[in-house]
């Protein structure tokens, strides 16, 4: 079964959806399951997992219920106000719906050190009795505190969302390989290679841009800890979902995209 571990839903709101701006008019508008599910099928992608974009339960609410409306969708990753006082109660809430596998927050948005938020460890904390994941979305500069987030919860099931959005266009940074690589140490990390295309320098890429960074990762997270995901509609800044995917199908053998492009999303976020 081959998965797609990440891409979202919206019924675009200017107001709410302010972080597309008017240099993405591309994804100025609504983008519905009906738009996905045909995509899947023509790429042979047998579903998807829904991640959110807004920081709001009445996101986590559509999500949920368009997973369940939409067989293809099979998990949800929502957000829950992770420094809420009960926390415990919405997790449990939120619980009840098969398809709700874990929590994303939109760090990359946050100033430094919010990861070291005593308030947001204890979030953190929270998710293990629930058996929930957590995505990791941040840059570069917000990776140290990434390590020192993960080293705290060795048993907490993390995910490294498009790879930390490195600047593709400026090749491989040796700081970023570094933490990279101290992050990847820790074996409850998976990475998604995913998010790449619209980390370019005004969105012109060639395929050959990304062999450097997927050999890192491959070689740093070995092929059971990575997961293909579209970023979907995100990406169409950049590329269609085809050329997406084939970034991914075209650089790894069949035996490795088994696990890539599916087993290892299913395992991580049990589909």
């Amino acid at each position: 079964m081959y998965i797609d571990s990440h891409q979202h839903f919206w019924n675009y709101d200017p107001k709410r959806d302010a972080w597309i701006t008017d240099q993405m008019s591309a994804i100025q508008r609504d983008f519905t399951p009906e738009d996905l599910e045909g995509l899947l099928k023509q790429n042979n992608i047998d579903g998807c997992v829904a991640v959110q974009s807004d920081q709001s339960e009445e996101e986590t609410h559509f999500l949920l219920s368009l997973a369940d409306k939409y067989d293809f969708i099979k998990g949800v990753v929502g957000w829950v106000d992770l420094h809420a006082e009960n926390l415990t109660g919405r997790l449990s809430y939120f619980s009840g719906f098969e398809k709700f596998k874990g929590i994303r927050h939109i760090v990359q948005e946050e100033p430094l050190g919010f990861m070291d938020r005593p308030e947001f460890v204890e979030g953190i904390r929270s998710l293990d009795a629930f058996d929930k994941t957590y995505d990791i979305l941040i840059k570069p500069p917000q990776l140290a505190e990434a390590i020192r987030l993960v080293e705290k919860f060795p048993d907490q099931k993390f995910v490294l969302d498009h790879i930390a959005k490195p600047r593709i266009s400026k090749g491989l940074n040796q700081k970023w390989a570094s933490e990279i690589r101290e992050l990847a140490s820790h074996t409850n990390l998976y990475c998604k290679v995913s998010g790449m295309v619209t980390e370019t320098d005004d969105f012109n890429w060639d395929s050959g841009d990304f062999t450097v960074f997927l050999e890192f990762i491959t070689a740093t997270f070995g092929t059971d800890r990575i997961m293909f995901g579209s970023d979907w509609p995100v990406c169409l800044l950049a590329a269609s979902y085809q050329q997406v995917k084939s970034i991914i199908t075209d650089f790894y053998s069949p035996l490795e995209l088994d696990k890539i492009m599916g087993e290892n999303a299913v395992r991580f976020y049990k589909l």
